[in-house]
């Protein structure tokens, strides 16, 4: 049976940094705050809004919402945007995807200013992780997974790690987060002739590939580390991820489970980057 790397664990030890951080920021007299934006009201963001504002008062991050009917226009979502920008109460900007076809998303997210896209959502924030500079912030979920294999002391440097899934913001940020700490890194896609076969020479597996159940235990070894960063419902109407889990956790060293893995740390990391954006404030 594989040791089961928990989210809560993780949000538990990250959470009480975070309350210590933003403690020192308010007797600077800074509170860290985060502004929501949001389009409509789909569930799956009404959802991801709750979680995220839960986990922002724990961290001890004030919350602004902007809400707007599914027919905004852009022009005014715009200027929405850049007020948020310029108003220095406020230290980061979660805008919820996808937005409506009638909007040029691309135009829309790269108006946030980089050093409040928390979410890492902008070209500027991309080109941060790919170039290993400190601009923007890199994506949350691909945080969450570099912050479980810190959290539980899963050996990284000289490892490898093969990605299931090339997404903008998972599969090829979280490739560039485990080069930089030096492991050597496959991704897989929807060319790659033999997927598990290049997964079961992985010493950690990501699984992203947007897909329920698509990793088996041939993908795994017994001495694997999988994270599993896929959020599903399946047609039993429980959630799972991109991983059979009863058929891989028996198979591997370690797992993370869905749910109570990456997904339950993304928030977290939110709550620090809008924490890490206000100590920027302070420190200029």
């Amino acid at each position: 049976m594989a040791d089961r790397l928990l989210g809560k664990e993780v949000n538990q030890a990250l959470l009480e940094d975070l309350k210590a951080r933003s403690e020192e920021l308010q007797r600077a007299d800074i509170e860290p705050c985060l502004a929501v934006v949001r389009v409509g009201e789909r569930e799956e963001d009404l959802s991801y809004e709750r979680g995220a504002l839960k986990k922002c008062e724990k961290a001890g991050v004030i919350c602004t919402k902007r809400v707007f009917p599914a027919d905004v226009t852009e022009d005014e979502l715009l200027k929405t945007i850049r007020s948020l920008n310029e108003d220095q109460s406020v230290h980061g900007i979660l805008l919820f995807r996808p937005l409506p076809k009638h909007l040029n998303e691309r135009k829309i997210i790269n108006e946030i200013a980089p050093a409040k896209d928390v979410d890492g959502v902008t070209d500027i924030s991309m080109a941060g992780v790919y170039s290993g500079s400190d601009r923007g912030f890199p994506p949350c979920t691909a945080q969450a997974v570099m912050e479980i294999l810190h959290h539980y002391g899963i050996p990284v440097e000289g490892k490898k790690a093969v990605i299931i899934g090339r997404s903008l913001v998972i599969g090829r940020p979280v490739a560039m987060m485990l080069m930089k700490k030096n492991a050597t890194v496959t991704i897989c896609h929807t060319r790659t002739k033999d997927p598990a076969a290049e997964a079961r020479q992985a010493d950690i597996l990501v699984a992203a590939a947007g897909l329920a159940g698509l990793v088996g235990s041939s993908y795994t070894n017994p001495d694997q580390t999988v994270i599993d960063v896929g959020i599903h419902v399946n047609d039993e109407g429980k959630m799972c991820g991109d991983v059979a889990f009863d058929e891989v956790e028996p198979a591997v060293r370690a797992i993370t489970p869905v749910p109570g893995g990456v997904g339950s740390v993304t928030t977290t990391v939110l709550a620090e980057h809008v924490i890490r954006a206000a100590e920027r404030t302070l420190s200029k």
